[in-house]
């Protein structure tokens, strides 16, 4: 097994227990993310003396599991990865390959549209859309899409006008097949696999954004448990509590990179060049 196979594996490895925590997770966490007990505040984690058997990970200022709240808080980071993911890359894939395959003045048009878009700061422009559209999951989802559908749409474009200009779809033309045909038969199969590392990639910068919004209280009720709240409320308390902003941050970077290297673990194992 090759390095790509190997990062791969991992990578899935650690994306299977987000899922299976995110799936599962009123039957696994061992307490109700929400409930509070000032009794039990701070708490530590259980290889730390003071800590209970019943909070593995510690509490936080406000008694509540931090375990639980971590794992409750892996649905909320899934669902905006997965829908503004596949927004973002519906929505770009198909401009960019639209303008890379048709070329002319659909091309120019959608180039500088693109460009224009890009020219926003995206974590600025993020905030600025949840702010006019309110908070809420829905929010945090549409603004994503809206923001990062260029990413999609400017890298398949130019992959698209590579790829049209290959031998195979010369010949395909000298054949006689329809223009769709042969987008749709001959360029993306060979843009998919691209798609798809782009898409795992947006997924984690999908994360982030959730998780920055979150931290400016720009997300979900600020009680609901998010990886971007525990970090924000952790900062302020990290010399007493330091369990409470270390664990959050943990799985948010592991996510993330475990998303990237799938990606781009299967884009070496699909991609025919690479192949």
């Amino acid at each position: 097994m090759g390095r790509s196979g190997l990062r791969l594996r991992l990578a899935g490895v650690w994306l299977s227990v987000v899922v299976c925590a995110a799936v599962f997770a009123p039957l696994i966490s061992p307490q109700d993310p929400l409930a509070q007990d000032l009794f039990l505040e701070r708490l530590p984690p259980f290889w730390i003396d003071g800590a209970e058997p019943g909070h593995p990970l510690g509490t936080d200022s406000l008694g509540r599991d931090v375990l639980s709240r971590l794992i409750h808080g892996s649905r909320i980071a899934l669902t905006v990865a997965i829908l503004a993911g596949l927004a973002a890359c519906l929505a770009g894939s198909a401009v960019g390959l639209a303008a890379g395959f048709l070329g002319g003045w659909t091309d120019r048009v959608v180039g500088r549209v693109i460009d224009v878009w890009m020219s926003f700061p995206p974590v600025l422009f993020a905030i600025l859309l949840v702010a006019v559209l309110g908070t809420g999951l829905h929010s945090v989802i549409i603004a994503i899409a809206v923001i990062d559908w260029t990413r999609f749409a400017r890298v398949v474009r130019a992959e698209t006008l590579g790829q049209t200009r290959m031998d195979y779809v010369a010949s395909a033309v000298v054949a006689g097949r329809g223009r769709f045909g042969i987008l749709a038969a001959e360029v993306l199969p060979n843009v998919l696999p691209l798609i798809v590392a782009l898409l795992s990639l947006e997924m984690g910068i999908a994360v982030i954004v959730e998780a920055i919004l979150s931290f400016v209280n720009l997300s979900i009720s600020s009680d609901a448990p998010t990886w971007g709240g525990m970090i924000a409320e952790g900062r302020t308390q990290i010399h007493f509590a330091w369990w409470v902003l270390v664990f959050p941050m943990i799985a948010l970077f592991l996510t993330v990179l475990a998303l990237t290297q799938f990606g781009e673990g299967l884009r070496d194992r699909f991609d025919p060049v690479f192949r």
